[in-house]
């Protein structure tokens, strides 16, 4: 088997070897530090060795004089302004949700190593990034992202929605510009607690009588939130949400992050945790400087492909439950929400057979997108953003 290891340290690239068939064990450096691989009957060992001075610390995110083995280009992005820096100055931190850690520094998964500041979360409270358009006395809706994305994917669908309405989005925790904690360390990224840290955030951000729009794979999350506050919500639109059995099971290339070590491996590569999985699911076609922005994370910190890692697990194992519960839900005659499905018809993750049916019979608008896939904000931006705007418009 021949695996591709990202490009490592602030200089260069190494590829390597691994499995039962490799002709030699290889050795991978990593910024000053050498990864060995051995093989013994089948079995892959691994051994990092380092080229600092004794007693020095070794930080996945230094800065790019020390090297960084976990990302691109040592920690360092780029030289001068670019399109993330610009996004950012857009938006503002909130802070949300008690941190229930152990209060040490975290360390990555694979070797232990501890992770530098920019992979440290809070003490107290969690850190949120979020922007927001509109005036603030006017009805709010939230936009919530899906994975692995941010809340830069709704740039377009935000200015429409502004003329009318007070429009938030944010990063969820482990995504974009918000924090990004190891699991064990104050979240383990599982489905429940994405409901409680929601509810934190909603509450922290003040708004009540709001709409919800939710892309992709964080919808069931978001329809377990509303289900236990339906006093406070309008509207919840669902963009492309996996809704039927067949949709409880992650994609290839999203599910390949859980895999132990490969997904690890996987996950620091900018190219396949952001540019390969948002091209990936349909017709969407990034530009660079889009790119440069979801590129961002995985840039800059070791933690951000340690949160996909951890993302991708939990759903693998809870999506099944949390998609037979929405179901549930929507279809039930307490369910007293507006509900609408925008279903981008040119997704390559979900099928949309049984989705019709299934808003028929549970009394669901269905608006069908023919031209989007599954990121339906990032190939029908503008449009969606009309079509948003319609729907929570209008009066009850």
């Amino acid at each position: 088997m021949r695996g591709h290891a990202p490009s490592v340290g602030s200089r260069g690239r190494s590829d390597f070897l691994c499995g039962p068939c490799c002709p030699s064990p290889p050795s991978l450096q990593i910024s000053g530090r050498f990864l060995e691989t051995k093989v013994n009957k089948g079995k892959l060992r691994l051994r990092c060795s380092s080229g600092l001075e004794e007693g020095e610390d070794y930080l996945i995110d230094a800065p790019v004089s020390v090297g960084d083995g976990f990302s691109f280009s040592g920690g360092k992005y780029s030289e001068g302004p670019n399109p993330s820096d610009e996004w950012f100055k857009k938006g503002k931190i909130v802070k949300a949700h008690p941190v229930r850690g152990i209060g040490d520094k975290a360390t990555d998964p694979i070797f232990g190593l501890t992770l530098g500041s920019g992979s440290q979360t809070s003490a107290d409270v969690f850190r949120w990034f979020c922007v927001e358009t509109g005036v603030s006395t006017n009805s709010s809706v939230i936009l919530v992202h899906g994975l692995p994305s941010q809340a830069y994917s709704f740039r377009k669908v935000l200015p429409k929605l502004s003329e009318d309405f007070h429009a938030i989005a944010f990063d969820w925790l482990g995504f974009g510009f918000s924090d990004k904690p190891q699991p064990k360390y104050g979240f383990d990224y599982t489905l429940n607690e994405y409901v409680s840290s929601l509810d934190s955030l909603i509450n922290e951000l003040g708004v009540n009588d709001f709409s919800l729009v939710v892309q992709g794979y964080f919808a069931p999350v978001v329809v377990k939130y509303a289900s236990l506050h339906q006093e406070k919500l309008k509207n919840i639109i669902l963009i492309n949400p996996p809704l039927m059995d067949k949709h409880a099971k992650l994609p290839s290339t999203l599910s390949i992050f859980s895999n132990f070590l490969l997904g690890e491996i996987f996950s620091q590569d900018p190219l396949r945790a952001s540019d390969k999985v948002l091209t990936s699911c349909g017709p969407y076609m990034m530009k660079e400087e889009e790119a440069m922005v979801y590129r961002r994370p995985y840039l800059t910190s070791g933690s951000s492909g340690f949160a996909l890692n951890a993302i991708s697990k939990a759903m693998n194992k809870e999506l099944k439950s949390y998609t037979e519960e929405m179901r549930t839900i929507l279809s039930s005659e307490s369910w007293k929400i507006q509900t609408t499905i925008c279903w981008g018809q040119r997704d390559r993750w979900l099928d949309y057979e049984g989705v019709e049916e299934f808003c028929s019979r549970s009394n669901i608008r269905l608006v069908e997108l023919p031209t989007a896939g599954h990121h339906a904000q990032e190939d029908l931006g503008e449009e969606l953003g009309k079509i948003i705007r319609g729907i929570i418009g209008k009066k009850r």
